[in-house]
Formats: structure tokens, sequence, C-alpha cells
């Protein structure tokens, strides 16, 4: 079957973010400095090639984009300034938005105004919620649970962590599809799947080939700080709601605070990290930022300045600026949720690793590929 040329796909990639992308002469620079290019996987040459004569149906398949941890070095020393990195992060976009069956990811990496939609959208539906729902105002006293009950906040947290995790997986079973045609699906036996679990697992945690890029050790680091804290938040907020959002006031030393305490100060730490590199744009990565990359971190750090506000408010026995400044958290981790939770970097947290994955299991059925017909010869010679 021949593959169909898109002659528009190139211009379409330029509205993800690719900068440059129409000087590539194709030298192949790129690929041979690349720290963590192979034989099997050749980028970004291979990708933009692949950009130049629109082989979208292609494209698809390919994992290149999720393998590369941008580094920055084939942008650094390209002749032409083509910014081939960049073409790559724009890649990671563009595939989201191909994975995504709502088409939302395409609009919010495609379109300030979908992004900001998005941000009124979530803002009106909380503070509506808060209005229509919340319990009475006690003045007297700080009383959060009486005004925001927990168990309604709990159950709410469940549903959306339901949606949202619906929308990941559904989205990743599409890059499933994609990556692996029906008939090599059919030869791959559930056993290699297996064998491969402790690779997605390891890297899920880790990101590891993150730090197998040069120069990469802090961004990778900083990596690591975020995950940590976006996870400890993460499980505080909506699996230990019960003990996290309390009126008690407990002492200084106790681990409910200093959790809290490490959580949002891992976030802070990392977002101010992150939003200080595109400003002061030192690295190749932060010179060209999407709209979507200023956001995550910005929001990260408001989300983790906002918890910490209400939890001192609280305590210094302020119930109305209690009040207030809950609902303004819960507004910033609506934000949060649904612009660059599912259609960013949720996404990329959840791909990057399953490419890896993916990576594995393909090298694996090659090779008992390769073997079998080697094992079916000497059985018929016995």
């Amino acid at each position: 079957m021949a593959t169909r040329i898109d002659p528009t796909l190139l211009y379409e990639i330029k509205e993800y973010g690719a900068v440059g992308i129409e000087k590539c002469f194709n030298c192949g620079n790129c690929t041979a400095i690349c720290p963590l290019t192979s034989d099997e996987y050749p980028f970004p040459r291979n990708m933009i090639r692949r950009l130049q004569i629109g082989q979208r149906d292609k494209l698809v398949q390919h994992l290149d984009p999720w393998l590369c941890y941008y580094c920055g070095e084939c942008s650094e020393t390209c002749p032409k300034g083509a910014e081939p990195g960049e073409t790559m992060m724009a890649m990671r976009r563009w595939l989201t938005a191909q994975y995504d069956w709502t088409g939302l990811s395409g609009k919010v990496y495609k379109g300030k105004g979908w992004i900001i939609a998005m941000l009124l959208v979530a803002a009106i539906v909380v503070i509506g919620l808060a209005a229509l729902l919340a319990g009475p105002m006690v003045t007297s006293q700080v009383e959060l649970n009486t005004f925001a009950p927990v168990h309604m906040i709990h159950i709410a947290d469940l549903i959306l962590a339901a949606a949202l995790g619906i929308f990941l997986l559904s989205n990743l079973a599409r890059m499933y599809f994609f990556v692996f045609g029906k008939e090599e699906r059919q030869g791959i036996p559930l056993k290699i799947y297996l064998t491969g679990a402790w690779t997605l697992v390891f890297h899920t945690i880790t990101q590891n080939r993150f730090s197998e890029c040069e120069d990469s050790k802090r961004r990778w680091t900083n990596h690591l700080i975020i995950v940590a804290g976006y996870g400890t938040m993460f499980a505080l907020i909506v699996v230990f709601l019960g003990w996290f959002q309390t009126d008690n006031i407990y002492p200084i030393y106790h681990p409910q605070r200093w959790l809290g305490y490490l959580a949002a100060g891992a976030l802070i730490y990392g977002g101010v990290e992150a939003v200080l590199g595109r400003i002061r744009k030192e690295h190749e990565m932060h010179k060209h930022s999407h709209p979507s990359d200023w956001l995550f971190p910005i929001l990260l750090v408001l989300l983790s300045a906002s918890g910490l506000t209400i939890h001192f408010l609280r305590y210094a026995g302020l119930p109305m600026a209690t009040y207030y400044a809950y609902v303004a958290h819960l507004v910033i981790m609506m934000m949060l949720y649904v612009t660059v939770g599912p259609m960013g970097k949720w996404a990329h947290l959840l791909f990057r690793p399953f490419a890896v994955y993916f990576q594995e299991v393909k090298a694996k059925a090659a090779q008992l590929q390769r073997e079998t017909p080697a094992e079916a010869v000497a059985s018929a010679a016995d």
C-alpha cells in the first residue's frame, strides 16, 4: 500500500511550535551528535525527513519524538539554524493531538484563545459550584470542613481523577494502536509484554533516559523534584484528603504539616526554576517556549502557594480569608487539570515511559522473529 503524502504537514507542525524546520537540508549532523540516537532510532533526522515529504501516516507510528529528551545539542550545532530539537518538541505536541480522540489537545496547542477560554470556564465552573454547594461560612472561628465538607470535596476529587484517568488511558490506547499495526500486534506473544513491564515501571518513576543526555543532570534532578512533589500532593488531595483537609490544629512537627510543606516546596522550587529558565533562555530548550510550557510551571507555583496560604490563614484564625483562599485554590487546581493536565505535561509523563516500553517490546518481538525461523529449521532437522 502506497504511503500518502501530505504537503501541508510541514506547515501544520509549525503551528505546534516548530521553528526553522523549513531551513533543514537533511545533512544528518543532528543525528550524528545526538547521544541517544541509534541505528533503529536515528532521530531527529528521520522525523524531519518524514515531515518534509509529508508522511503523516508514517509519523503517527513513530516513537522517536518521545525517546528524545531535548538536550539541545542538535540545535546548538545545526549549520542552518533549523532548530531540530524544537521540532522534536513540536512533534510531541502534534502526536499528543493525534492520540487525543476529543480534538481538544490540538486546539489548545494551536490557539492561545482556547487556553484562555478553558481557564475561564474552569474558574466559572468552580466559583459557580462553590456558590451553590458551599456550606455556611462560620466567622467566629475557622471551620473549613463546614464551608467545604471534606466528603463532598473527596467525591469531586475522585470523579475528576477518574474522568482524567479515562481520558489519558483512552489516548494511550490510541497511541498503542498507532504504534503497533494489526499484524504486528497479533505476532507479539503476551510474554514479551509481561517481561518488559519492569522497564515501564522503572522509567515511569525515574525518567532515566533524561539523565543519559549530556549536561542534563540538573534538569533531570529538577524534573524528579517536581514529580515527587506533585505525586505527594496528588496522593494527599485525592487519596488521603480526609486526613489532610482538617480543622485540627497540629504541632509543627506533625507529619501532616511536613508532608504538605515538602510537597509544596518541591513544586514551588521546580516551577520557579522552570519559569526562570524560560526567562533567561540560557539552555537551548528554553529559547522557543510554547504557551503551554509557561502555563504548567506557573499554575504549579500558584497551586502550591495558594495551598500554603490556606494553611497559614487557618492557623492564624482568619475564617473569611481562609474560605476565599480555598475557593481560589480550587480554581487553580481545576485550571491545571483541564488545560495542561491531560493535554500537556500529564500526557507527556505518561507517553514517554510507555514509548520506552513499546520500544523494548518491539525490539524483543523482532529478536523473536529472527530466532523463530532458525529454531524451526533446527526442529525440522531433528
